[in-house]
């Protein structure tokens, strides 16, 4: 079978190279999935160019956590599952139900373990969730990082209710869900980005008020001064902006940390947390049940995720770099057709 290895480290990511590996077999607990599509998350750039690496990981490694397709063999034990489903792969196989522990967590596809970009992949059969039966499998090729992480942020730690204030930054795969989960619970999404064309999409697909942050960098104040504080703000970058997302923030808001695009090198004044009672989180994705939650809301809203642009399998490093350059609004996906 196909597929591609980060084999080394570097900038322009020619350390991804496409191999030959032989077709994995399923153990008795486990799936064998043929993949049909996957997509890159900034943490994939990350470990592609040396920015992060997981204890104990060793390359060579498939990269990649997102991807969806079909089964097409199941171990004797397995039950929940028959050839022919249709499943998403998962961000931590061994992450079923409950709190993220370090030992549910340690092993994470795409980084620890091997990834979906390739033709077949095996995973535990309990780790695989179903797509919404709307779903193409590009579509479903979204959902496991950037999907599921904002899912968790805003409705299972955050609560979030119709009337409340969500605010995203930036137009990227994580936020443009916020987004969209914010809107299909009946909430006010206020979105940012140094796009104008980004900000016009991001209004028609939803939010009530955009900012580019590039023409207003104090754009802190100018949320709060909008919307009275917001209740919730997707905060993807890091120490650049936090300072910011505690000024956009109400009294007893949620500011759910989840990246560092911005680097993770800054100065927080914490006097806004303790001021204004603020709740401030760290998000790693979520289980496997939060993620059948997350599906369930979908296939009953109808709602379908924003991809930004298909690259061929054969495509890939050229995908790589269309994600680092930043140019595009909602989720890159890569064919394995």
């Amino acid at each position: 079978m196909k597929a591609y290895e980060v084999q080394e480290t570097d900038p322009d990511y020619e350390g991804i190279v496409q191999t030959e590996r032989e077709q994995p077999t399923p153990a008795a607990d486990a799936a064998l999935v043929r993949i049909h599509a996957c997509s890159i998350n900034y943490r994939d750039l990350a470990i592609a160019n040396a920015e992060l690496a997981y204890p104990g990981a060793e390359l060579p490694v498939i990269p990649l956590s997102d991807g969806a397709g079909e089964v097409v063999a199941v171990g004797s034990e397995v039950s929940q599952l028959s050839v022919g489903d249709r499943v998403a792969t998962p961000f931590a196989p061994d992450w079923i139900d409950g709190e993220g522990t370090p030992e549910r967590l340690a092993r994470s596809t795409g980084g620890t373990i091997d990834g979906a970009l390739t033709e077949y992949a095996t995973f535990p059969a309990e780790s695989l969730p179903q797509l919404p039966p709307h779903f193409s499998y590009e579509q479903g090729a979204t959902l496991s990082c950037a999907g599921l992480t904002a899912w968790r942020a805003l409705v299972e730690d955050g609560g979030l209710s119709a009337g409340e204030t969500v605010l995203a930054l930036g137009t990227g795969g994580v936020s443009t869900f916020a987004l969209q989960f914010a809107t299909m619970h009946g909430a006010t999404a206020v979105v940012t980005s140094s796009s104008d064309k980004k900000l016009e999409r991001a209004s028609e697909l939803g939010a009530e008020e955009t900012i580019n942050y590039e023409s207003t960098p104090e754009w802190g104040a100018v949320v709060h001064q909008h919307t009275g504080g917001v209740d919730h703000v997707v905060e993807v970058g890091g120490a650049g902006t936090l300072a910011q997302s505690l000024q956009a923030a109400d009294a007893n808001g949620h500011v759910h940390l989840i990246g560092v695009l911005s680097g993770s090198e800054g100065k927080v004044d914490p006097a806004p947390m303790l001021h204004k009672s603020l709740t401030v989180t760290g998000v790693t994705v979520g289980s496997r049940a939060m993620f059948d939650r997350m599906n369930d809301a979908i296939a009953t809203t109808g709602m379908e995720p924003v991809i930004d642009r298909v690259f061929d399998f054969d495509d890939v490093r050229a995908a790589y770099r269309y994600v680092d350059r930043g140019e595009h609004h909602g989720k890159v996906v890569i064919s394995v057709e």
